[in-house]
């Protein structure tokens, strides 16, 4: 089989990005003006490459995010596996100097192999990385071989971890911000990670 590529974004700005109010599966919150901008700029940049398959969460952000391809007439598929970790009480809060500490203290205990650890009525990582496998069956068996995924902070964190068969204590080396992308090729049997976290697009 010819090598997949998988062009991996996370969406673009929000308010609630802008202002550190969490986010999570559980608040669907569209871009925001610089988000806007941000999918403008990865269109006009990767617009050239001929994407057969757009693969985005359940969640308004990631569609607007890759919406001018979608636009092209591009399959679109909606795969709500991709969806954020659910962040339970912490959604659509400002953080208090207390959750921010608890925030810490659970990425903590994710970072030292607790993974079963999660905010009250949220998701654990091993809990999310569960149904990403079903969303990395379906993409890896899509008979198309240029792909692109639109998906979220946290969640690409652990799909990254999944596919380059990392353990989810690893998850904090996969760094993003929002609107970069990660590059993988497939060849059948494991990926290579060709771009980590890239930006350039954000600077023309």
């Amino acid at each position: 089989m010819a090598k997949k590529q998988l062009f991996i974004v996370r969406h673009g700005e929000t308010d609630f990005n802008r202002l550190n109010i969490v986010q999570g599966s559980g608040v669907d919150k569209e871009l925001n003006e610089l988000g806007r901008l941000q999918a403008q700029q990865f269109y006009e940049h990767y617009q050239q490459i001929p994407f057969q398959h757009i693969f985005t969460s359940a969640l308004i952000r990631t569609h607007q995010s890759v919406e001018s391809f979608i636009k092209k007439g591009i399959k679109h598929s909606v795969l709500p596996e991709l969806n954020e970790i659910s962040w339970g009480d912490f959604e659509g809060k400002l953080q208090t100097p207390e959750q921010k500490v608890l925030y810490w203290d659970t990425v903590n205990l994710w970072n030292k192999g607790d993974l079963h650890a999660k905010i009250t009525n949220g998701e654990s990582p091993i809990e999310m990385q569960e149904r990403q496998k079903i969303a990395l069956s379906h993409i890896i068996n899509a008979e198309e071989e240029l792909v692109l995924i639109c998906m979220h902070g946290r969640a690409m964190k652990s799909f990254l971890c999944l596919m380059l068969d990392e353990p989810l204590t690893k998850m904090e080396q996969f760094q993003h911000t929002n609107l970069c992308l990660y590059h993988l090729e497939y060849d059948g049997e494991k990926f290579e990670l060709l771009k980590a976290n890239d930006t350039t697009h954000l600077l023309s």
